[in-house]
């Protein structure tokens, strides 16, 4: 037992590579689809940059959705696949199935029928919200879309078919980025759409991603979406998944939303924040990417070795991921700072932007490392267990007892300077992670969550 703990799982290098390198190449792809979208709405005009950005934010709060949708699904899925039960996953996949069709409806019904109200939640310039109304309107219709393929890809990671999910989804968004340039720069003979282009491209996209996830499921062997599954009723597996996916889901919303009112108060602030921060998102985004795959990798090879009740080497597996998480977000700090030339070209910004824009990304080169590790360890080692509540209570509390009201205070009370703003709500990270040491420490997040079903 103790030499198991000391050296984990023999073949967990090889394992993590086969895991993880797919899904980092899936979160280059979508940073590249980001960095593509501010490059070509960058050549429109600031406004449109300004937003399509803001717009987007509705999209980000609905991957909110999916991400504790799919934590959720991936948490059990994960831990059956350890005891090979794949009837049972079968009918974690139809439960969020089920959720997620739900809330995307509603999602498509606010964005489609009501753009206003939603853009009036993240700015107050009229100009900007009159540029984001028609993107909104026509880019709801990808709602529908991923409602069910996001759904369908995670259940394929979970039992490691990571592959496929990565060429599914990879080429979904390389089709984006291509009928981003078709409609803006009027490739082929197409109408130039400008902003309604970005998001035309974005639904077709995602309607192609959600035909290969149908075609898959024709010829699956393993694993099948059954229509059935939808209204399947298994109160133990149903309860299970929501206590399991609704503290997940809770957490993504608390801190999705508190990224959102990252970008409402910076909207409040002038439009040259609200694109100076629409760059740097996507610089942030590339900086944590090998992490985030890295942290989905781990979630899924520690939650298969719990399911198969090899406890004995997870402690041991999960130091590992940890320290590999740690190296790839240093790494993802150099990477924001080798970049910094290019990310301060990527847009046609004014010169008080770019300014901005220059602070923001020093500030991200250290900022990454803390994300990348507490998402890492609350997202990836926790979950793995099923311990998706401690992260959510965490969370509400960093985010809403004290960044969000910092931000606030800082911008509107104090009325700061717009780059002390942004720096004092960049230390929400660091100033959690001494609990998340603890609560790691503990192990008390390491449990199998897996039932006999006859």
């Amino acid at each position: 037992m103790q030499t198991n703990l000391t050296s984990g799982s023999p073949n967990f290098n090889r394992t993590m590579a086969r895991l993880a390198i797919p899904i980092v190449l899936q979160n280059l792809v979508t940073t590249a689809v980001s960095s593509a979208d501010v490059i070509m709405l960058g050549f429109i005009s600031q406004d449109a940059l300004a937003a399509g950005s803001l717009a987007s934010q509705i999209m980000f709060i609905l991957n909110l959705v999916y991400a504790g949708i799919s934590s959720g699904t991936v948490m059990l899925a994960a831990q059956y696949w350890g005891r090979q039960d794949t009837q049972t996953i079968e009918q974690i996949m139809g439960i969020g199935m089920r959720l997620s069709i739900l809330v995307s409806a509603a999602f498509f019904i606010l964005a489609c029928y009501s753009p206003s109200l939603l853009m009036r939640i993240f700015t107050n310039e009229e100009r900007i919200i009159a540029t984001g109304i028609p993107y909104l309107r026509v880019v709801s219709f990808s709602y529908l879309f991923m409602s069910i393929s996001q759904v369908y890809l995670c259940t394929m990671r979970a039992i490691e078919r990571v592959i496929f999910a990565t060429a599914a989804n990879g080429s979904a968004l390389v089709l984006n980025i291509l009928l981003n340039a078709v409609f803006i720069f009027e490739l082929f003979g197409a109408p130039r759409l400008g902003i309604m282009g970005v998001a035309l491209a974005t639904s077709i996209s995602r309607g192609v991603e959600l035909l290969i996830c149908l075609l898959d499921n024709v010829n699956a062997r393993i694993i099948r979406f059954r229509l059935r599954t939808l209204w399947m009723k298994n109160k133990v597996l149903s309860s299970d998944f929501l206590k399991y996916s609704l503290p997940a889901f809770g957490n993504e919303i608390v801190w999705g939303v508190a990224f959102s009112m990252y970008s409402v108060i910076m909207g409040h602030l002038g439009s040259d924040m609200v694109a100076a921060n629409a760059v740097v998102v996507v610089a942030r985004n590339l900086g944590t990417v090998a992490c985030f795959g890295i942290a989905n990798a781990g979630a899924i090879l520690l939650g298969k070795s719990i399911g198969a009740c090899h406890t004995e080497t997870v402690k041991a597996d999960a130091s590992r991921f940890c320290r590999l998480t740690l190296i790839a977000g240093i790494l993802g700090g150099i990477v924001i700072f080798l970049l910094k030339p290019l990310f301060l070209q990527m847009a046609d910004l004014t010169p008080a932007a770019q300014g901005y824009l220059n602070i923001m990304l020093l500030i991200n080169m250290y900022y990454v490392v803390g994300q990348a590790m507490n998402s890492a360890v609350i997202c990836g080692v926790f979950r793995s267990g099923g311990d998706s509540r401690w992260g959510f209570i965490c969370d509400t509390i960093d985010m809403w007892g004290y960044a969000v009201p910092l931000g606030f205070i800082a911008a509107f009370v104090l009325k700061l300077p717009p780059m002390w703003v942004y720096f004092l709500i960049c230390t929400d990270e660091f100033v959690k992670i001494p609990f998340v040491y603890k609560h790691y420490k503990s192990y008390k997040w390491l449990k199998n969550i897996t039932r006999e079903f006859v």
